[in-house]
């Protein structure tokens, strides 16, 4: 096999170039068949040389005697779905919470039921601990439906804070148009700012 590589580049200088393929495939596989008295068996050295073929030589089919063509097509498919899954790995994983800190997180989600998860996270970090918004997602406690604050309970908070505002035109006697901007405060003292 190493003989027949060695011989491959000096067919370049020959005019012959797809006959000289041709020979060194069909070389191949005669010494893969002098290998083996019954069924050949190839190695991984030999799915190699014929995916190598493959990819730079077009008439590779043609020359084909002991193997299927899509037999090379699948190994060649293989060789991508074992290189993607190694680059696609896990280097490495983050380091694991500590069960204080899981439990520290599950308290606070019980106490304060309103706070989400970046608000757990900033009182962590007042204490000194660190972790993200994703580890509180994933260590809180599940629950169904979040508590949340009624209607009233909002209103009464931020009465102060809320007002109506009302925009309209008011036509006079002479045909002019008045356009009114009314901001007034609603739960406050319902008085008119301006």
């Amino acid at each position: 096999m190493v003989s027949a590589l060695l011989s491959y580049p000096l067919s370049w200088l020959r005019s012959k170039h797809q006959l000289a393929l041709e020979v060194l495939a069909l070389r191949h596989q005669i010494i893969v068949l002098q290998r083996q008295t019954h069924k050949p068996k190839l190695r991984p050295g030999d799915r190699f040389f014929w995916i190598m073929v493959k990819r730079c030589w077009p008439g590779w089919r043609t020359a084909l005697m002991i193997l299927q063509p899509e037999t090379v097509i699948g190994w060649q498919r293989a060789g991508f779905r074992i290189f993607w899954r190694w680059k696609s790995r896990r280097r490495s994983r983050r380091p694991g919470k500590g069960p204080e800190l899981i439990d520290l997180i599950g308290r606070m989600w019980a106490v304060n039921p309103t706070w989400g998860s970046p608000c757990i996270r900033d009182e962590l970090a007042e204490l000194g601990l660190q972790a993200s918004t994703a580890t509180i997602r994933k260590y809180r406690p599940k629950s169904r439906r979040r508590p949340s604050q009624s209607w009233r309970t909002f209103l009464q908070n931020h009465a102060g804070a809320i007002a109506a505002i009302d925009f309209f035109l008011v036509p006079t006697v002479t045909f002019r148009l008045l356009y009114v901007l009314v901001v007034m405060a609603i739960h406050d003292s319902q008085r008119v700012r301006r």
